[in-house]
């Protein structure tokens, strides 16, 4: 999939070409863009479904569009002026802003593991969210597009350090339709996606006995390919997180812990044949880069379980005993 999307990528390079003046630098430029940024792409399209599980199914679409729109906004209104001016009056600032997201992103993401493994704290058995109302997809929508704008800063900080040498309006061009085309790319594929069941329930009621099995083993399947998908998620979250914490670090000038990760990737390298060599070296990377997610997302949750907050029950209870 990722060699799919730098494929897609490198055809928006040729979109750029038209509108740039250094015609075979941009598109080189855009190329290594596209290809710097395909596995936190894939991340963001697994970690998206999540959000529309337990909704009607006819506002499934709909709920779909609101985050397009929404991670848009992120892209389009917010993150790329923001990262062009910085880019341009201030790059040293821009890893530490995006250091701040991976720790967003490890956070949530070691607080999903310690709710699957029972030291998430005491929470009440969630209705479906078909049965919570309004307001409830208002909350689901949120949560969505302020998770898409952590994926869509490291996204778009990734890509532009590729276009880093570029001329400003170069480099503004390559953004916007890198931002456009990878933003119809991942919705369109999550709404594929969570459609599917639609999809089956269709083919199950066709005449030919085949495409009716076929159609009646997609709807079994699709409850299961969304829970893989929602897992996916949140280890996609430790993953990003811990990545760009990772090379932050380091680029910020404390190089032991990368150079230990790097260590290990040429150790595994060297014990596996030459054919899968890369492939294990990108695993090793990933795997440590999830460990120090997690690790950096446990200590956020410690300390802010050390913060005193007031329990929203508590203060609903408390007002309604001051309206009597």
């Amino acid at each position: 999939m990722a060699a799919g999307l730098a494929a897609l990528l490198d055809d928006i390079a040729a979109i750029a070409r038209v509108a740039a003046a250094s015609v075979d630098d941009i598109a080189g430029a855009a190329g290594r863009a596209g290809t710097k940024a395909a596995g936190v792409i894939i991340d963001d399209a697994a970690v998206t479904p999540r959000y529309v599980t337990g909704f009607d199914p006819s506002r499934e679409l709909p709920i779909i569009k609101q985050i397009a729109m929404g991670s848009f906004r992120n892209k389009l209104l917010f993150i790329l002026p923001a990262i062009l001016l910085l880019s341009q009056f201030a790059p040293w600032s821009l890893t530490p802003l995006l250091m701040v997201g991976g720790t967003y992103l490890s956070y949530e993401g070691a607080h999903k593991v310690l709710e699957w493994v029972g030291l998430g704290g005491h929470h009440e058995e969630d209705a479906p969210v078909v049965e919570q109302g309004p307001e409830a997809e208002k909350k689901m929508v949120s949560g969505a597009i302020r998770t898409d704008f952590i994926l869509s800063a490291e996204i778009m900080v990734i890509s532009l350090n590729e276009v880093a040498d570029e001329p400003f309006i170069n480099r503004a061009i390559i953004m916007v339709v890198v931002a456009i085309a990878i933003t119809i790319l991942i919705y369109g594929v999550v709404g594929l996606i969570v459609k599917m069941d639609d999809v089956g329930l269709k083919l199950a009621q066709s005449e030919s006995a085949g495409t009716a099995r076929f159609g009646e083993g997609l709807v079994k399947a699709m409850p299961i390919v969304l829970k893989v998908l929602s897992t996916v998620g949140v280890i996609a979250m430790l993953w990003v997180g811990g990545h760009i914490l990772l090379v932050g670090i380091d680029e910020l000038g404390f190089h032991p812990i990368y150079e230990f990760v790097h260590h290990a990737e040429e150790v595994v390298a060297g014990v596996v044949p030459a054919g899968i060599a890369g492939a294990m070296k990108w695993l090793t990377n990933t795997f440590f880069s999830a460990v120090l997610g997690l690790v950096v997302g446990l200590f956020v949750v410690g300390i802010l379980k050390l913060i005193p907050r007031k329990d929203k029950h508590e203060d609903s209870t408390h007002a309604e005993s001051a309206a009597h």
